[in-house]
């Protein structure tokens, strides 16, 4: 595809920055931390190869120097300049990845760093403090600035304009626009707090940019340009992963491939993406749609010899649901209730609820994905078991032991009053004995069933139902002014599950006035 004003491996490096972001996003895997030791390395192994390439260029202009002299001896000059600053850049950069590595040791055998160790990046806490720059972050810039300075030197002449574009681009140490609008500096932006694998890959690119600014201006002085598009210095280690989101302990696939950019090559059509017809590029805008797992197709449209060809390409991607509330609970909480219906939401984070399915003695459907109700039976416990099927089909368990209560004792009340309610001996002949659940949140009916009313110095009265009896009347007519009547004992039942008794009703006092 066409690269534009965009070089190969600014493309190699952008991809680099959003693989970055997408990764870091997550929780840090084992395997994620691997990957990026991996893109290291194919930065690590470009870098080598590029070292011998710039070399042997530079020996190639030193030979045209010396046989054709004129341009080719000033073009050597500016070439000598450049690695030069190059050189003493690349150099220092090295030193910053021994700061990273501070810590780390290579496997003996394999000479492989433990990349799966290397999640923190503490190594270089010491770049920043506040919003700002330690003197070793300050000096990390200066480096780059005087990079910079002594590139606009060597390539004062127009036809290197290009290259010391790309340079001034890729090293903008101006502060960077974060996703919330605000302004980072340029280092913390790409540095703080990132893993020390992750650091490590990010200098060994800048490494790579240097040597590919170096390449290009040796070419550019010898104009060779099938020189250009046959170096490997226009390859891109590219990471294809085969899904764009992992589940902590899934394990990471994909592949690495070689690719190389070339602005000549312009898809006449392009289906499953949007063609830029400047550059040549396809680009993917679509919104996420449904939780789960969701394909990318298309194909490249190309004629060659008036034949078309046809090129697919297709890819995946997970939507997960946007997190927009946290997961508060109280661990001596967890309880339901015997006799009413618990209420229960069940879901698993990353799964849709329709994926969902959750079991228990007396848990039933709400009718709605992830709402249960929950009639406990006997015991004293009882465990909600979750089972969840991720995008490929696997399956995921938890579960939650909750404990089973019976509802708390009611108090009674006389007119719908709790306490000492006061009032003529004739409200009480005729008031309705009742009870009220204090401070509970369910909505329940209770019915009294029974109660005993007792006035000092005469016999209690045992009664059935909810309102005073004769018997009740005949001692109650008995009692005087301050008198106080005890309704005690009360029997309630909750309204709608049979013969369940709740536990002893706490008593009532009239007193009469």
């Amino acid at each position: 595809m066409a690269g534009g004003k965009l070089t190969p491996r600014q493309k190699m490096i952008n991809l680099m920055y959003l693989v970055f972001i997408a990764m870091l996003a997550m929780n840090m895997s084992k395997e994620v931390l691997s990957a990026f030791g991996l893109m290291n390395e194919k930065f690590e192994s470009a870098n080598t190869s590029s070292e011998q390439t710039n070399a042997d260029l530079l020996v190639s202009l030193d030979q045209k120097a010396a046989e054709a002299k004129g341009e080719f001896a000033t073009a050597a000059v500016t070439a000598h300049q450049v690695e030069t600053a190059s050189k003493e850049f690349y150099a220092y950069i090295g030193s910053l990845k021994g700061d990273v590595l501070k810590g780390f040791e290579s496997d003996k055998e394999t000479g492989k760093l433990p990349y799966e160790s290397m999640d923190k990046g503490d190594n270089i806490d010491d770049w920043f403090t506040g919003e700002g720059y330690t003197a070793k972050g300050n000096a990390v810039i200066s480096h780059i600035e005087k990079y910079k300075a002594a590139m606009k030197s060597a390539l004062s002449d127009k036809k290197y304009a290009a290259i010391l574009s790309e340079v001034e681009k890729k090293f903008d140490v101006s502060d960077v626009e974060n996703k919330e609008g605000l302004k980072d500096k340029y280092l913390a932006y790409h540095f703080k707090g990132f893993p020390a694998v992750a650091s490590l890959a990010k200098l060994s690119a800048w490494q790579n940019d240097v040597q590919k600014a170096e390449s290009d201006v040796y070419s550019a002085a010898l104009g060779k340009a099938a020189l250009a598009t046959s170096s490997y210095n226009n390859y891109q280690a590219i990471v294809v992963l085969d899904k764009n989101a992992y589940f902590q302990g899934e394990k990471v696939t994909g592949k690495v491939v070689l690719g190389r950019y070339d602005e000549n090559t312009k898809p006449e059509s392009v289906t499953g993406a949007s063609l830029d017809p400047a550059t040549g590029q396809a680009k993917i805008n679509l919104t996420a749609g449904n939780v789960g797992e969701q394909a990318i197709n298309g194909q490249f449209n190309f004629v060659e010899d008036g034949k078309k060809i046809n090129l697919p390409f297709k890819g995946n991607y997970v939507v997960v649901p946007r997190p927009n509330s946290a997961t508060i609970s109280a661990d001596k909480m967890n309880v339901v209730y015997r006799g009413v219906v618990n209420p229960i939401s069940v879901s698993f984070a990353g799964v849709a609820d329709n994926k969902v399915v959750a079991s228990a003695p007396g848990l039933s459907s709400a009718g709605k994905a992830g709402k249960y109700n929950m009639s406990p039976g006997s015991g004293t416990e009882t465990t909600i078991s979750v089972t969840g099927t991720l995008p490929n089909g696997d399956k995921v368990t938890d579960n939650k032991t909750f404990r089973i209560k019976g509802i708390p004792g009611p108090t009674g009340t006389i007119r719908g009053e709790m306490g000492v309610v006061k009032g003529p001996r004739s409200n009480l002949e005729i008031a309705t004995i009742g009870a009220k659940l204090l401070d509970f949140d369910f909505e329940v009916g209770l019915d009294v069933v029974g109660f005993n009313l007792k006035i000092a110095g005469q016999p209690t009265v045992v009664v059935s139902g909810n309102k005073l009896n004769a018997q009740c009347k005949q001692v109650l007519s008995r009692a005087g002014k301050g008198d106080q009547v005890t309704i005690s004992e009360i029997k309630t039942n909750l309204a709608g599950a049979g013969n369940y008794l709740l536990p002893r009703t706490a008593p009532v006092i009239y007193e009469i006035q």
